[in-house]
């Protein structure tokens, strides 16, 4: 059976979520955090979800602002590498607990943790990029966007 394409069926619901992740966006822009690795935190999500449409997009986008092959490469394993910053460790400690958000909800002690590297307007910003990426994700494989060569 043919998925529905939900952008196409409602295309108004489509640009509200678009309208979000622009503000998403301008949020993590103004609290700080680099645009390049805010696609990481986006692909990170992605990656759980096994959005493929969403982890090619994220990739591309992240390569071209600036991040390398090397920490795209080992975000999947960001905890066993030394290629992020304790803030950024932080940051994507909190888009995992946000993505995977039925399994544990998200502990108290991740947001201690995360104040102790983030201000609130970044975790608030991290928090709405999280769930903004999670629902492009739940868009695009509802709709079985493509990620063809």
């Amino acid at each position: 059976m043919k998925r529905i394409n939900l952008g196409k069926s409602n295309p108004t619901l489509y640009k509200c979520v678009a309208e979000l992740d622009k503000l998403a966006s301008q949020v993590i822009n103004d609290a700080g955090i680099d645009e390049g690795f805010s696609h990481l935190l986006r692909l990170r999500a992605s990656q759980i979800n096994q959005c493929a449409f969403c982890i090619r997009l994220h990739t591309q986008d992240a390569l071209k602002h600036g991040e390398s092959i090397e920490r795209i490469t080992l975000l999947s394993a960001w905890e066993e590498s030394q290629y992020f910053s304790s803030l950024e460790r932080s940051a994507l400690k909190l888009t995992e607990k946000i993505t995977l958000i039925a399994d544990d909800q998200v502990p108290e002690g991740i947001y201690k943790e995360a104040a102790t590297y983030l201000t609130e307007e970044q975790i608030a910003a991290i928090e709405w990029l999280a769930i903004t990426i999670n629902t492009w994700n739940r868009i695009a494989i509802s709709s079985r966007y493509t990620a063809e060569p």
